[in-house]
């Protein structure tokens, strides 16, 4: 009698056992959840998926953007809208949700064509940002606003209060020239230190400095970002300068 030979699985094409746990949430229908883990070129190599996420991104941003904009509503009664407009801002940009996606190892369960994962598409940060929309918008057709405020709550909101005590929505060039004019009176100046890899794939490092002064170095895939990256290296060091000088009350 010939044995059947058992059909493995392919971890992509289910919903894996882990990823309600990561995320915390359980979804009566699972195949929401795959969907929002399923990006668009995954369909042209497989046709066990009828549906990306993007749909879902575009429900997630709303439900997002609400979300966040009553926490800062009720958080913060005093400030006027063009604060909480900033403060929201800062907490849905790509660059937040691609943090707290990476820390929630979205981009391990991401289902992507195999030539998007040869070009790092589990790390970057936009399909991660992306990814955490549409995991919300499927959250919220599966079990409601509520189960969504709770999920932001763990894995978002706790990051509001830093952004707000250090101004982390003011562009960090922006904020380093107004620390180095308090401080110094002087106007930062970057210079490119260093430009390697084909033109493609550039690196870029840039150096801030005030005066003759060092206070920054960056890396990044061109030169705003680069200089971007060496300001939040400056603040931290101006910010310790700063603090130090500050003379004891009596």
């Amino acid at each position: 009698m010939k044995r059947k030979n058992k059909m493995k699985t392919n971890p992509q094409k289910s919903l894996p056992d882990d990823l309600e746990k990561i995320i915390g949430v359980t979804f009566t229908n699972k195949d929401l959840l795959l969907r929002a883990f399923t990006h668009r070129s995954y369909l042209n190599e497989n046709h066990d998926a009828d549906a990306n996420n993007e749909r879902l991104e575009y429900l997630g941003d709303a439900v997002l953007e609400f979300l966040v904009s009553k926490f800062l509503f009720e958080k913060y009664p005093g400030r006027p809208e063009g604060d909480l407009t900033s403060f929201r801002s800062a907490t849905v940009r790509t660059d937040t949700l691609a943090e707290v996606a990476g820390k929630m190892k979205y981009g391990r369960y991401l289902r992507m064509s195999k030539g998007e994962e040869k070009t790092g598409g589990r790390t970057k940060d936009y399909l991660l940002a992306n990814t955490f929309e549409a995991v919300l918008g499927a959250m919220y057709l599966d079990r409601g606003i509520r189960t969504c405020d709770s999920f932001l709550k763990r894995v978002l909101y706790p990051l509001i209060g830093t952004i707000v005590e250090h101004r982390l929505d003011i562009d960090p060039k922006t904020r380093f020239q107004e620390l180095s004019q308090d401080a110094h009176k002087l106007t930062p100046s970057y210079e490119l230190l260093s430009e390697t890899g084909p033109d493609h794939d550039k690196l870029f490092t840039m150096g801030v400095y005030i005066g003759k002064t060092e206070y920054g170095r960056g890396l990044g895939s061109s030169k705003q970002r680069a200089e971007e990256e060496a300001a939040k290296a400056a603040i931290v060091k101006i910010t310790a300068e700063t603090s130090t000088q500050k003379p004891e009350t009596a």
